[in-house]
């Protein structure tokens, strides 16, 4: 069993950066995979960015590419989510996903252990 818990949203302007972190415990993470998720209202969940525990292979989503930039800490069990240039359209609440299993997937329910979510705002 995995425990996942972010931290980091909050209110920015267009054009600004936030660093979102994901905690992990319950185990040390070694063949995992973990990512991001959000999702706005009214919208569907949408896949943000994964990462391979042991490789550091990552994937992101086309609308985030070039943006934002995951990556994790083994020492630590912890991810970041390193996000730039910010627009009003990427505000959402944005959950951590792990899972125990190796390979990159775009698929929600391809993820066992969510976290709470935090509020990321973007505001014009």
């Amino acid at each position: 069993q995995v425990h996942v818990v972010e931290s980091g949203g909050g209110l920015v302007q267009a054009g600004g950066s936030l660093r979102l972190s994901c905690a992990a415990s319950g185990r040390t993470l070694n063949n995992d995979r973990m990512g991001w998720f959000r999702q706005a209202p009214g919208k569907e969940r949408e896949f943000v960015a994964a990462i391979a525990w042991h490789s550091g292979r990552t994937d992101y989503a086309d609308s985030v590419k070039g943006r934002f930039s995951i990556s994790r800490d083994n020492a630590k069990n912890t991810m970041s989510l390193q996000m730039n240039s910010l627009k009003p359209e990427d505000t959402a609440v944005y959950y951590c996903v792990a899972s125990p299993d190796y390979g990159m997937t775009r698929y929600w329910r391809d993820y066992s252990y969510w976290g709470q979510g935090t509020q990321v705002t973007v505001s014009s």
